[in-house]
């Protein structure tokens, strides 16, 4: 800190210049108070010989638009780190990551994108889930959420979709390497200069090898499930059962592969599905 005695030519010591270098004078010591620690400067006393009247000059001038520039510097620096600094929401990265997934599926042929889809007869949610040749869910955490409900959604999710991708604001990347598996792809989100959000590939997904076939089967309704058990002639008996029943038949009949397939196109045809969820068909 910048510790300054009053100036002799505050007391109306020396010669007198007029307003306009007092003013100056008091500018360049206001700055030199407020921006010492900026500069890492070792002023720490100015005694009242050192600061002595003076003739103004062209020095001071120049002094004078050096502090005016390192202020303008200053402030466009405190500008951008508060944008750097500026945490990710949930909205802010969900908003951005659709569009990009629809940018990034434009040429599928079948595509629809789900927010907010239940797994697990709803006891769970992934904040988006891509539908077409695949179920590619996206769980969003963003700088402002926890990493709490993580390890049990992780379970839940592994179950399920063919590929899972973690999107995270920075502040959690170093826990989310360290919590979800190795096959898990992980995605941070950050926001630029200009406050939009930045998307950065830390790590590609790989094809889930932990799926499980009820759990795959109890994305469907009843009604859908009990369809596809009806094409393959095995629905007899079951109409009656609990929707366990039904989708335990479904997982001992098919293969995951091939049950997989089914659940993606009832879920994609699904009618009355939310607004949030267009059907999008690219040829075909």
């Amino acid at each position: 800190m910048v510790k300054v005695n009053p100036s002799p030519l505050a007391k109306g010591e020396g010669r007198y210049y007029g307003p306009r270098w007092r003013t100056l004078e008091l500018f360049l010591k206001n700055c030199l108070h407020q921006k010492s620690r900026l500069f890492n400067s070792n002023i720490t006393y100015c005694s009242q010989q050192d600061i002595k009247p003076y003739r103004p000059g062209i020095q001071y001038v120049v002094l004078f638009y050096l502090v005016l520039y390192l202020n303008h510097r200053y402030n466009i620096m405190m500008k951008n780190n508060s944008k750097k600094n500026l945490p990710t929401t949930d909205l802010i990265i969900r908003s951005a990551l659709m569009e990009d997934l629809k940018n990034r599926h434009a040429q599928d042929k079948k595509l629809r994108i789900i927010e907010e889809l239940g797994v697990n007869h709803g006891t769970s949610r992934i904040d988006i889930a891509v539908v077409n040749g695949m179920m590619h869910g996206y769980e969003i955490k963003s700088d402002q959420d926890t990493l709490q409900r993580l390890p049990e959604q992780m379970n839940i999710f592994n179950a399920v979709f063919d590929k899972v991708t973690l999107v995270v604001g920075k502040s959690h990347l170093y826990n989310a390497i360290n919590m979800v598996p190795d096959w898990w792809g992980i995605t941070v989100a950050k926001i630029d200069l200009n406050g939009s959000v930045i998307f950065n590939l830390i790590r590609e997904g790989e094809n889930n090898k932990q799926q499980d076939g009820i759990s795959i089967a109890r994305l469907l309704w009843r009604e859908e499930a009990l369809k596809i058990l009806e094409e393959a002639g095995k629905a007899i008996g079951l109409y009656s059962k609990p929707r366990d029943c039904i989708y335990e038949k479904l997982s001992i009949i098919f293969d995951k592969e091939t049950l997989g397939e089914k659940v993606r196109d009832k879920i994609f045809f699904r009618p009355e599905w939310r607004p949030d969820a267009p059907l999008i068909l690219n040829g075909g």
